[in-house]
This record gives structure tokens, C-alpha cells and sequence, in this order.
């Protein structure tokens, strides 16, 4: 399994976490989603390499800004 690590912007609720765990985990390939409000990390875990395109894509769609740490 591999883990990346995301730096999101923007949430500051347990609402907010929410969306992004929502979203990122509708990626194909993804086992495993950790977010945190109070941090902004954002760590997904993946039985396959996916792209960090995907990852950004599905933050945006959530309502958020992120970079790969």
C-alpha cells in the first residue's frame, strides 16, 4: 500500500473533512482516506499507484485547495 500526504486549504470543520473524505475515496484504487480540519493534511492511502491530478481534482470538487507535501 502506498501513502501520500496533501496539504488542503480552506476547511475548518469536522463538515468540511467530510467532503473531502467523500470525495478522494471515490477515486478507484484508493483503501484508505485521513483528513484534518485542524491541520489541513489530508493523507490517502492507495492499493495502486494513482495520480496526484485525480487527487487535486476530487479536493477541488469538494471545495478545497491542495498540494502534494
Amino acid at each position: 500500500m502506498t501513502t501520500t500526504e496533501y496539504q488542503v486549504t480552506g476547511m475548518t470543520c469536522g463538515h468540511c473533512e467530510m467532503s473531502v473524505r467523500r470525495e478522494v475515496g471515490q477515486i478507484a484504487g484508493v483503501e484508505d482516506v485521513q483528513v484534518s480540519a485542524a491541520t489541513g493534511r489530508l493523507v490517502v492511502s492507495t492499493s495502486t499507484e494513482i495520480d496526484d491530478a485525480a487527487v487535486l481534482a476530487a479536493v477541488d470538487e469538494a471545495g478545497y485547495a491542495a498540494a502534494r507535501v
